[in-house]
């Protein structure tokens, strides 16, 4: 499941174990324009967050030592994170989720226009045809955005 994005940024963090004890463990995280993976020390076992299950990077706060910061995913779920103030993940993975929420949002900008101009050049159907003078018969002139109901229409 290796993302075939650019590394953006590439390091230690910790995060807080679900245990009860809450205990903070240590990772090397690897951002890319898509997800983060966290590895386990010395393991090569890998945990992947992709950018499009995180809401938001929330609760920063610095201390003299670490910076703690919490990221929300899509199903509302908290992960919290700590890192040495000079390492700014938390800065690093707000740009890259911006950047993939951007992306996102042009492609379907794109898509949605592209289905548009699509439609619009496709011939219209007989039934569309036939259809068309009924149609343009419920349009009230003075406001074509406005369609008059069926009962008002008078032949």
């Amino acid at each position: 499941m290796e993302g075939s994005g650019e590394i953006l940024c590439e390091g230690e963090l910790e995060k807080r174990s679900d245990s009860l004890f809450q205990l903070w463990k240590k990772k090397r995280g690897v951002l890319t324009d898509d997800r983060l993976r966290l590895y386990s020390g010395s393991s090569e076992r890998v945990k992947e967050l992709l950018l499009s299950s995180i809401l938001k990077v929330d609760c920063v706060e610095h201390t003299s030592k670490y910076v703690y910061f919490t990221i929300v995913t899509t199903n509302f779920k908290d992960i919290d994170f700590r890192c040495t103030g000079k390492t700014s993940w938390n800065a690093f993975i707000t740009l890259a989720l911006i950047d993939y929420q951007n992306r996102r949002a042009l492609e379907g900008f794109r898509r949605n226009r592209f289905q548009r101009v699509a439609s619009e050049e496709q011939p219209e159907s007989e039934e569309q045809r036939a259809l068309s003078p009924w149609v343009a018969a419920l349009i009230v002139p003075s406001h074509p955005h406005i369609i008059c109901p069926a009962a008002d229409v008078k032949d």
